[in-house]
């Protein structure tokens, strides 16, 4: 499994973890420049701890869907090349904001990843990733809707969450309609649970058919 270049481990209280360099967020501890990137608080990172291949890579141009207060956004765009976050929620879209002030190749949008014709105007084409965490009903819907920002050897990197879906069913049943979903626009590359760092989700690595 290969991390991007400006992603590496450190070590926190003792034990090797992941890290990225940049300003601060969520009072993550630092090291120096570096600044922890918790794998409990992040998909993205659970993935790489998870030793998924991502295809992630320093300088990548991303698509973020799901964005929230940015704690994991932060640390793509410590790596990434422009990064596209877009959250929907006025009060975590306002944190967002604030990350953004720091990180000059983040561009927060508040809009809904279900509506992508809203911010096509500002995404720009042929990305080379999108990273998905969207807590909604449809999560593969809204995958296959923002697969035309995708470059046709991009990849999805996405976590989809059982409970966003229907909270009674078996999270089994759950991701298989999700995986069938995702497969009418997606070839499936790598599929993961993600516990012990998240319950009930399901980690995706895709690329567009």
């Amino acid at each position: 499994m290969s991390l991007p270049e400006s992603v590496t481990r450190r070590e926190f209280d003792g034990e090797e973890r992941l890290a990225t360099r940049g300003q601060p967020v969520y009072g993550e501890p630092t090291d120096g420049d570096w600044r922890l990137w918790d794998a409990r608080r992040s998909k993205l990172g659970a993935m790489f701890e998870l030793e998924m291949e991502t295809g992630l890579e320093d300088d990548d141009h991303v698509l973020y869907l799901g964005a929230a207060s940015g704690t994991t956004v932060s640390h793509v765009a410590d790596f990434a090349g422009p990064t596209y976050a877009v959250e929907f929620a006025t009060r975590p879209a306002r944190d967002l904001l604030d990350v953004a002030e720091s990180r000059k190749r983040l561009f927060p949008l508040v809009k809904d990843a279900r509506m992508p014709e809203r911010y096509a105007h500002v995404v720009e084409s042929e990305l080379d990733a999108i990273v998905q965490d969207v807590a909604t009903s449809g999560q593969a819907r809204v995958a296959l809707e923002n697969r035309r920002f995708l470059a046709h050897d991009g990849r999805l990197v996405a976590a989809f969450k059982a409970r966003s879906e229907d909270v009674t069913a078996d999270p089994n049943d759950v991701f298989e309609g999700v995986l069938a979903t995702l497969e009418n626009g997606y070839e499936i590359l790598e599929t993961a649970r993600m516990e012990p760092f998240h319950d009930d989700h399901l980690a995706v690595v895709a690329t567009p058919k």
